[in-house]
């Protein structure tokens, strides 16, 4: 069924619960970094969401502050917390709110949005989420154009029973660990834009 209501319905409820059940673990967390790497204890960062519209994406934090790149700033915590996803709780209360969903096309950085193809960023006709069809189907061990390519399948074939079925595979992907960063990067590379702004295996809009 395509029905953003229920769409909608389920984010607000499943979130809800979520961000109930995961309050004692997600207050530990929030202790322990605090206790390793001082404040603050979210990382609070524009992100492009529905029809590009910027809103304020929260997570753990996993880095310390200073000079290095990415893999030499990251904790030991860190690199738990992004092993087993928990970084991404926070999230629970950017869906609750409307600027996310629980399912969709994760939300990149606000630089990129002039590096899009007109197809690519068609990925933003529905809003960012936790998780989605690019995360289940290889996350960040995916290259940029086979994740876009998700991410637009995703766009143009989503239900509610899709949803249903990602989130299942999520949970899989999340306890085997699966594809957390791209070979020799922390997550993924920076995304340059696709050559001539269009990328040949997508289709033409």
């Amino acid at each position: 069924m395509r029905s953003p209501a229920l769409k909608r319905l389920l984010d607000v409820a499943c979130s809800s619960v979520a961000l109930a059940v995961a309050a004692v673990p997600m207050a530990a967390i929030a202790l322990a970094i605090r206790l390793t790497m001082g404040s603050p204890v979210l990382f609070r960062q524009s992100r492009p969401g529905h029809h590009g519209h910027l809103f304020l994406l929260l997570k753990f934090r996993t880095m310390r502050d200073g000079p290095g790149d990415d893999a030499q700033r990251i904790t030991r915590l860190g690199h738990l917390l992004r092993r087993t996803s928990l970084d991404e709780l926070p999230e629970l209360w950017n869906v609750l709110r409307g600027d996310m969903s629980l399912v969709g096309p994760r939300p990149l950085l606000p630089a990129y949005l002039d590096r899009y193809s007109p197809e690519q960023a068609r990925r933003h006709e529905v809003r960012p989420g936790i998780t989605g069809l690019a995360q289940v189907s290889g996350r960040n061990a995916l290259d940029w154009e086979e994740r876009f390519r998700l991410d637009v399948t995703y766009v143009d074939t989503w239900t509610v029973g899709l949803d249903l079925r990602i989130l299942a595979r999520t949970l899989r992907s999340v306890l085997k660990r699966e594809g957390i960063s791209a070979e020799g990067h922390a997550t993924m590379p920076e995304f340059q834009g696709t050559a001539d702004g269009e990328d040949p295996r997508l289709p033409c809009p």
